[in-house]
């Protein structure tokens, strides 16, 4: 399963920090890309094992 997140690095500290989209507790942060991308993988699994939320679901 493939999602889309939203990167930007905080000017003040350096970290990077991402979310999904209509993924509602899908964020994280990292001191590199590498890291926020396990981070942001590690989330996601959690979250998923309550379901897929609705908004994130494609329409049929």
């Amino acid at each position: 399963m493939n999602f889309t997140a939203v990167v930007e690095q905080c000017k003040e500290t350096g970290l990077y920090v991402g979310y999904v989209p209509g993924f509602t507790g899908a964020h994280s942060q990292g001191k590199t890309l590498d890291e926020l991308n396990k981070n942001m993988q590690e989330v996601i699994a959690m979250l998923l094992e309550d379901g897929m939320p609705e908004q994130a679901r494609l329409p049929k």
